[in-house]
């Protein structure tokens, strides 16, 4: 009899460690690591409503803001103070990568957080006020051509961030050194389109997610996007490309989610899975095309590989425009 117990014991065993590798890991939470608005908290509110309506998850995703650092802060605290958090799923972009490559993220470098999905991507884009004197992106860089330091550009972080580096290639190409332009550092997408709208800055170095509600609105108007074609979505097919206008400036800002080293196999698996499933949905795919991203879908180690890669691809670009040795 002692085996068939020992058998049972250890069946209900197994039973209750699959149980307990299947649950929800919770209480689900995003953060966003920038201020309110922008291109982080698209990501946050999209995957919110995709999971809710998908049934994917049980709770509703709470999210939350740590700005600081264009995501040092926020990337900081997940790795030092909460890294084990099975819940918490925190938002990157591109960005991200490039702040890694600069060393702007402190102590820790891309290999300390579990990469779990990518969901979307947008792509950077020149955006003016509705009202602005430049009507085409030849009359914006005629402007920094007469001189560098006349036009306010409003831009996610210091130099050597996403939004500095895209118009640094745009304007290098355009014979204009980008060390001489005129930036001002803002906290992400929503502070760089108030600014925007506050007259606080003349041109806004952004992404073309973080610009369609204004855009869609009547604010702004887009000069150029950094992608390798016109867009087929219908409301951005009219926006022009640097590349038809004479600069072969592409700039894809991906969009995804880490999580803390110390998450468990279990729960980041279950993470996995549940994007897996969500990035293989039409329903999501529609959602994702309503808040301005265009399809792009990672996760895993394939995820893990491919941010890899970037970063050591950006450091190599950083190193081109002297931002590092």
């Amino acid at each position: 009899m002692a085996p068939l117990i020992l058998r049972a014991l250890l069946a209900t065993a197994t039973l209750s460690l699959c149980s307990v590798q299947a649950a929800e890991p919770g209480p689900p939470q995003c953060i966003v690591p920038a201020a309110i608005g922008g291109g982080f908290d698209l990501l946050c509110k999209l995957t919110r409503q995709a999971l809710q309506e998908a049934g994917l998850t049980h709770q509703p995703m709470d999210i939350s803001y740590m700005p600081g650092g264009v995501g040092a802060v926020a990337y900081n605290a997940v790795v030092a103070q909460r890294s084990a958090e099975p819940g918490t799923l925190v938002a990157f972009s591109s960005g991200s990568l490039l702040n890694l490559a600069l060393g702007k993220f402190g102590r820790f470098d891309e290999t300390a957080v579990r990469w779990l999905a990518m969901i979307g991507t947008s792509y950077g884009a020149l955006a003016v006020r509705a009202d602005s004197p430049y009507r085409t992106l030849d009359d914006l860089l005629a402007a920094l051509r007469r001189d560098p330091d006349s036009v306010i550009v409003g831009s996610g972080g210091t130099v050597g961030s996403q939004d500095w580096m895209q118009l640094a290639q745009l304007v290098r190409q355009a014979g204009i050194d980008p060390h001489e332009l005129h930036y001002i550092a803002l906290e992400g997408g929503g502070e760089i389109a108030t600014a925007l709208a506050a007259g606080h800055v003349q041109v806004a170095s952004t992404d073309i997610s973080n610009a369609m509600p204004h855009l869609n609105s009547g604010a702004v108007r887009l000069l150029a996007v950094f992608a390798e074609r016109r867009l087929d979505e219908p409301a951005m097919a009219s926006i022009p490309t640097a590349r038809e206008q004479g600069y072969d400036v592409v700039w894809p800002v991906l969009r995804g989610f880490y999580m803390g080293p110390q998450v468990s196999d279990a729960d980041y698996a279950w993470w996995r899975k549940t994007f897996d499933r969500l990035l293989a949905s039409e329903d999501f795919a529609r959602l994702r095309q309503r808040y301005g991203l265009l399809p792009f879908a990672l996760t895993g180690p394939a995820l893990e590989a491919h941010v890899h890669r970037e970063v050591a691809r950006y450091r190599e670009m950083a190193r081109d425009f002297g931002l590092t040795h």
